[in-house]
């Protein structure tokens, strides 16, 4: 079928009518994945391929793309392109928002540049169009997408092709009316943003425009996403939520299913790892930074895991039942993996061989490689020299996965993940959270409106120092409304689903212990094997630091003894009262800091009460009277 009959199929507003079917550009919409990874690399003959543009009379290399034999790998030379901008997205529309505006950040409207990026795309030799879903099609609950981007730029359409899935030319239905669209155009961030990565949101109810002036995936392809999907359930009262899920099979046969929230960083794609174990096969649980103790724990038999979700969970209101659970559906085709953690072969042997010898080649980012070489994803780029770049990264279609859940799962615990920093009486801060805490599920809503981004983040750019808050769910740098909406759903959607529990699950550091992500592969063994995170009451102890509800007495996982220190930081000799007192303010105060913005008059009441409950000190049992579980 010919270019202009697949057009033809699709309803498109004027202006995106008229780039396709009347401009200069030769428009591909590739049939295969192979068809895009030829394109990603200039055609069949090249085994590099220079992404560059001309600007102001110079040439700018923006990426460079390698073919190696389980794919293609792509690389930046700028190295703020490696990660996500927080600061990234800008709103250029008159729709409710609490993000900046072009019109703030930029001082003028947007619809000149706009106007100028149509031009831009329309004046290019070639341009692929990629249709694709936004969401899980497979449930019905994918929304119609294109993205528009300049062929010799087809690396980032491949990467969004295996995130997202994209429909092959011939497939392309009938009446097919985007509800969003990507353009991308990278020399924008010289002539119009300085350099920066810069997304550019132009909500509509009928159409969600995004423009995309870098070719980093993260915040367009992956996030930009996101947004849309976020902004779709913001106006029909759903959510999209920061979380990867994961069924547990025990070798008792005891099932449990675990979604994991957190800011970037927080460890929801090693919640569907296996741990990682030492050369005599027992997970070493903790290093004392101070002594140098080492606390090993011997698990025998390694639990099944069936993942489900890696970062975007659709809770859309069709897929609930009468069980008072969450229910929740991935909302991507593939998964955005960072490998900071594996630096050397057999760190993780599943997702190594996975990668090496897939079965079909793979998008590798900001990896160390040479054409016709196997890339090896222990191998990373530098960022300078003896500086490796703190975010690798690969997109792993989910149908590769081993033991893939397909369809939508039941919660039976919401686990919330928060990078903690090391803390002593010494040099005292708020890495005072133990191996997990039960939440109260007024608490468990604090958590994600707070959703502190934490200690040592190696997802995205940051050069400011302290705790910092992602917001809203964990989700809210890529949310395009009001933070308050966003709350109210959070909200609501708790007092629907009241039988699912909540956990709150530090990694990087416990106290003195440094644990990398070891006490989150600990809590989930150790959750599964007793078949849930309900306790009776005398099991439980409430936190010396409220806002960290109830700390178990203790626990037992395969017969190891977990040494309370981990499970009630205070009683490390390393940190005591006295430093986990500081910690505890630390905590506290920036909870009390960020909750205030929270605290009006849209806000639902009982969420106001929740808020005024934390700013007022309360208890431990005063949150959980608040929201009673079932």
């Amino acid at each position: 079928m010919d270019t202009i009959s697949i057009l033809n199929k699709m309803v498109l507003p004027q202006h995106l009518d008229d780039m396709l079917k009347k401009s200069g550009a030769d428009i591909i919409i590739p049939q295969s994945k192979s068809e895009l990874f030829e394109l990603a690399l200039g055609g069949s003959e090249n085994n590099t391929w220079d992404v560059d543009y001309e600007v102001n009379g110079k040439t700018i290399r923006e990426a460079y793309v390698i073919r190696c034999k389980n794919g293609i790998v792509v690389n930046y030379d700028d190295i703020s392109m490696r990660r996500r901008d927080p600061n990234s997205m800008v709103i250029a529309d008159d729709l409710p928002t609490d993000k900046p505006t072009y019109l703030s950040r930029f001082g003028t409207s947007f619809d000149e540049t706009r106007t100028e990026t149509l031009d831009w795309l329309k004046k290019q030799d070639k341009l692929v169009v990629l249709p694709f879903w936004s969401g899980n099609h497979d449930m019905n609950l994918g929304y119609p997408s294109i993205a528009i981007v300049p062929a010799n730029a087809a690396f980032f359409a491949a990467a969004l092709a295996d995130l997202q899935g994209f429909i092959p030319a011939n497939k392309v239905p009938n009446f097919f009316k985007p509800r969003a669209v990507i353009f991308v155009a990278p020399p924008f961030r010289h002539t119009h943003f300085e350099g920066k990565q810069v997304v550019v949101h132009k909500r509509g109810y009928d159409m969600h425009e995004v423009f995309s002036y870098n070719l980093y995936p993260g915040p367009s392809a992956k996030k930009g996403v996101y947004s849309i999907l976020l902004d779709i359930g913001e106006q029909e009262k759903w959510v999209t939520l920061h979380a990867s899920t994961v069924r547990i099979v025990t070798p008792y046969e005891l099932t449990l299913t675990i979604m994991h929230e957190g800011a970037s960083g927080g460890g929801k794609s090693e919640m569907t790892e296996q741990f990682h174990r030492q050369e005599d096969g027992r997970l070493l649980l903790g290093t004392n930074i101070i002594t140098g103790e080492q606390t090993l724990v011997n698990i025998t038999d390694t639990s099944e895991l069936h993942p489900v979700t890696d970062d975007m969970a659709l809770a859309h209101p069709t897929l609930q039942n009468d069980s008072k659970k969450l229910v929740v559906a991935d909302a991507e085709d593939g998964w955005f993996l960072r490998v900071d953690n594996i630096t050397q072969y057999g760190t993780d042997p599943e997702i190594e061989k996975s990668c090496t010898q897939p079965k079909e080649p793979l998008v590798f980012l900001n990896m160390d490689a040479v054409p016709d070489s196997t890339c090896l994803i222990w191998e990373h780029i530098e960022d300078a020299p003896g500086k490796l770049c703190p975010n690798p990264r690969l997109i792993m279609p989910r149908k590769l996965k081993n033991n893939i859940i397909e369809g939508s799962v039941e919660v039976d615990v919401r686990s919330f993940g928060v990078r903690t920093p090391p803390t002593t009486k010494e040099n005292p801060s708020y890495g005072i959270i133990g191996m997990f805490h039960i939440l109260p599920p007024a608490l468990a809503w604090l958590w994600r409106l707070v959703a502190p981004r934490g200690f040592a983040n190696p997802s995205i750019i940051d050069n400011t120092s302290g705790m910092k808050s992602e917001g809203v769910g964990s989700y809210w740098p890529f949310a395009t409304g009001k933070k308050v909406d966003q709350a109210n759903l959070l909200l609501s959607q708790i007092l629907d689903t009241l039988s699912t529990r909540y956990i709150l699950i530090p990694n990087q550091y416990i106290g003195a212990y440094k644990v990398g992500f070891s006490g989150q592969w600990a809590t989930r063994e150790y959750l599964s094997r007793r078949g849930g995170a309900k306790f009776r009451q005398e099991v439980l102890e409430p936190s010396r630091c409220p806002i960290l509800g109830y700390a178990l007495k203790s626990i037992k996982i395969d017969g190891n003894v977990v040494p309370k220190g981990l499970l009630q930081v205070n009683l490390q000799p390393e940190v005591g009262n006295e430093g986990y007192d500081v910690g505890s303010k630390i905590l506290t105060d920036f909870f009390k800091s960020q909750l205030e913005q929270f605290n009006t008059k849209e806000l639902l009441p009982l969420g106001k009460q929740i808020i005024e409950a934390c700013l007022n000190d309360a208890s431990v049992e005063e949150y959980y009277k608040l929201i009673p579980k079932l």
